[in-house]
C-alpha cells in the first residue's frame, strides 16, 4: 500500500488543477492520522478529523478502514446577483438602514467578533487599510474574477464611519476574514476550515454568504461544531426564488440562521429562496458595497442578493451580542427571529422567516431561555467519541437517577433533542413532559421501535433486566415548541 500512496502524493502535486482533492473525515475508532499524513493528506479541522486529501490515496486509506466519509471536494458559489454599475459611495444611499432601525440607534465599540468565511478582503482599500479591530486569520487574495465578494460582503458588516464610503450595519465591530477562495473560487474544504478556526476562536458570529444544491455532512458537521463552540452561524437563504427554491446549503442546516433578501418597499425579494428553514429577512437589494480596487477602481457597487442579507444579520446580531453579553448563542439565535418586524401573514411564513430584522426591537426585546447541550439530534453528538470528544453529561446516572431540564425544539432548526439516561434494574422510568411536543424512550442499539410512547404527557418503561443507559428523543409536535422534561425512576 506506501508505495501507491507515494505515486498518488506525488500525482497531487503536479496536477495543476485542485479537483484532484478529496475531502475526507477520518473514523474515530482508527488512527489514521499517520497513513493520510503519508498519503499527503492536509488536516483542515482537527477536531472533526476532516482531511483534504489526494484523490488517488483515497482507495488505500478505505482499504486500511481509516475513513468514515470521503467526497470530491466541490467548489462552492457565492450568493450574490448580477453587479450593477459603480456608484458614489454616500450613505444616503444605504437605504437599508432605515428598514432595520439602524439610523435610530447608536452602535457600540468593539465586541463579540465577527468572521467572515468568504473570498479575500481587499485590506489596501480605503475602508480597510486602517480600520481598527481588523483581522486576517489567513492570507487574503482578490485577484481573480469571483474574489470581490469577500470585500463586499465584509463592507455591509463593518465599514467604519470614517468619512468615506459607505458604513456598516456595525462600523467598529471586531472583523475577522478568512480567505476561502485559495484556487480563486470558494471551495468546500477551506469554507470549513474557516468555520473551524473562526470557532476555535471562542463564540462570535460566523458569516457565510455561499451556499449550493449540493448536501456535505462535514460542512453540516463544522456549523455543529462551531454551535456547540458557543458562535452564532448566519447563511444566506440563496437566490433562486425564480426557479423553484431547491435546497440551499448550509443555509438549510439546522442551527444555521438562515436569512433572505428584501427590497426598498419591505418585500422578499423575487430571487429570494423561499424554504421553511428561513428564519428572518433583511434588505439585500441595490446594496452599496466595497469593491476590491483590482476590480473597480472608484471602490464601490451596488450589488443584490441574499449575500448581502446575511452580513446584515451577522453584523446586527454582534452589535445585540456586545450591549447583551449575557446572552449564549442559542438565546441569540431566538431573539434575532422573535424581534423581527413581521411584514408578511401573521408568525412564520417561508419566505420571510420571522419577519424583518429590527435592530432597536433586537436591542430591548426579552431573553429567551436557553436552550442547553445543543446540538444533540444525533446519538454521535451526545455519546463521547463522537462528533464531539466528550459528548454531553447524561441527564441522569446510577448515583442520580432523577432530574429535569427545559429546552425547546424548532421543526427546521432544531428538529429533536435526544438525551442520555439511566434505566435502574427493576425500576420503572418515567419520563414526564410538558410542552407540545412528544416523547420516547429508545435503546441505544436499536432506535427504530420504541420502548415507550408518551401518552398524557409521560412515557414509561419497567426496566426488567440490568440497569443501563437509554435514549430519551423529544420531538416538536408545532413548529417550535418550549418544553420541560423530567425524569423518575420508582420501584412500580
Amino acid at each position: 500500500m506506501a508505495p501507491r500512496l507515494l505515486i498518488a502524493v506525488a500525482m497531487f502535486f503536479m496536477a495543476a488543477a485542485p479537483a484532484q482533492a478529496d475531502l475526507v473525515q477520518l473514523n474515530w475508532a482508527h488512527g489514521g492520522d499517520r497513513l493520510v499524513r503519508a498519503a499527503g493528506g492536509t488536516e483542515l479541522a482537527p477536531e472533526l478529523r476532516i482531511w483534504r486529501v489526494p484523490s488517488y490515496a483515497v482507495a488505500d486509506l478505505r482499504r486500511a478502514g481509516v475513513v468514515r466519509v470521503s467526497h470530491t471536494e466541490r467548489f462552492i458559489p457565492t450568493l450574490a446577483t448580477e453587479l450593477r454599475q459603480a456608484t458614489d459611495p454616500l450613505v444616503p444611499q444605504q437605504w437599508w438602514r432605515v428598514a432595520i432601525g439602524a439610523n435610530t440607534v447608536d452602535s457600540p465599540g468593539p465586541g463579540r467578533p465577527v468572521t467572515v468565511v468568504d473570498s479575500g478582503l481587499d485590506l489596501s482599500h480605503p475602508e480597510f487599510a486602517s480600520r481598527p479591530n481588523t483581522t486576517a486569520l489567513n492570507r487574503q487574495t482578490v485577484d481573480e474574477l469571483d474574489e470581490d465578494h469577500g470585500t463586499e460582503v465584509s463592507s455591509v458588516i463593518g465599514a467604519p464611519n470614517n468619512g468615506v464610503g459607505i458604513v456598516g450595519v456595525y462600523p467598529d465591530a471586531v472583523l475577522r476574514v478568512w480567505d476561502a477562495s485559495p484556487f480563486g473560487f470558494l471551495s468546500e474544504g477551506a469554507a470549513i476550515q474557516g468555520i473551524y478556526q473562526a470557532a476555535r476562536l471562542g463564540p462570535g458570529v460566523i458569516n457565510l454568504s455561499f451556499g449550493g444544491e449540493d448536501d456535505d455532512p462535514l460542512l453540516d458537521d463544522a456549523i455543529r461544531f462551531a454551535f456547540r463552540e458557543g458562535s452564532l452561524i448566519v447563511a444566506a437563504a440563496g437566490n433562486d426564488g425564480s426557479t423553484g427554491s431547491p435546497p440551499n446549503y448550509p443555509a438549510f442546516y439546522p442551527h444555521a440562521l438562515t436569512v433572505a433578501a428584501t427590497n426598498e418597499d419591505n418585500r422578499v425579494a423575487a430571487f429570494s429562496s423561499i424554504s421553511q428553514t428561513i428564519d428572518l429577512a433583511a434588505p439585500g437589494v441595490h446594496i452599496p458595497v466595497a469593491e476590491p480596487l483590482s476590480q473597480d477602481p472608484s471602490g464601490y457597487i451596488s450589488a443584490s442578493g441574499t449575500s448581502f442579507a446575511s452580513p446584515l444579520v451577522a453584523g446586527a446580531a454582534a452589535w445585540v451580542w456586545t450591549v447583551r453579553p449575557d446572552l449564549d448563542n442559542t438565546q441569540l439565535f431566538e431573539l434575532m427571529r422573535r424581534s423581527a418586524t413581521d411584514i408578511a401573514a401573521p408568525g412564520f411564513d417561508s419566505a420571510s422567516g420571522y419577519g424583518l430584522l429590527n435592530i432597536p426591537k433586537a436591542l430591548q426585546f426579552r431573553t429567551p431561555k436557553q436552550d442547553p447541550q445543543e446540538p444533540n439530534e444525533q446519538p454521535r453528538e451526545i455519546e463521547a467519541h463522537g462528533l464531539f470528544p466528550s459528548g454531553t453529561a447524561p441527564l441522569t446516572t446510577p448515583a442520580r437517577p432523577a432530574a429535569s431540564i427545559n429546552a425547546r425544539v424548532d421543526r427546521s432548526e432544531d428538529p429533536l433533542d435526544l438525551y442520555r439516561i439511566w434505566a435502574p434494574a427493576e425500576r420503572t422510568l418515567r419520563a414526564h413532559i410538558t410542552g407540545t411536543v412528544t416523547v420516547q424512550l429508545l435503546e441505544r442499539a436499536n432506535r427504530v421501535h420504541a420502548l415507550a410512547s408518551g401518552k398524557r404527557g409521560v412515557a414509561a418503561y419497567r426496566n426488567l433486566g440490568k440497569g443501563r443507559y437509554l435514549y430519551v428523543k423529544v420531538r416538536p409536535a408545532t413548529r417550535l415548541a418550549e418544553y420541560q422534561l423530567r425524569i423518575t425512576a420508582a420501584r412500580k
